[in-house]
């Protein structure tokens, strides 16, 4: 977090999916609490989460790749390159989103919206 937001102003998302909450990763953010602010964000709710947009965008262009990943290394080089190949504005367009997805999930009370 620090070389990302060097001025402290970075915060973890953490939809508290089942998959993210396991007790090594639960102790481990209360160890480092410290080290960055944490945003408490709705239980299991990762449509609201634009990182699983840029998840399904990432696996949808390893997947389209010529040669399909077959080792954990190429796929993690895969991953790095095709990371560095998403637009700017893709994810500026997703951050911006982020207002609107609020304000739907208000409207919704919680329930599931179409994000």
């Amino acid at each position: 977090m620090s070389i990302v937001h060097s001025d402290g102003l970075g915060q973890f998302q953490q939809d508290n999916a089942t998959t993210h909450a396991s007790r090594v990763a639960i102790k481990w953010l209360q160890e480092h609490s410290s080290d960055f602010r944490h945003f408490h964000w709705l239980p299991k709710s990762p449509k609201m989460n634009i990182i699983e947009d840029i998840r399904d965008a990432l696996l949808h262009a390893v997947e389209n790749r010529s040669r399909p990943p077959r080792t954990l290394m190429y796929l993690w080089t895969a991953l790095k390159d095709e990371w560095c190949e998403l637009p700017p504005r893709y994810l500026q367009t997703l951050v911006e989103s982020m207002p609107h997805r609020v304000a739907a999930l208000l409207c919704v009370r919680g329930d599931p919206t179409r994000y």
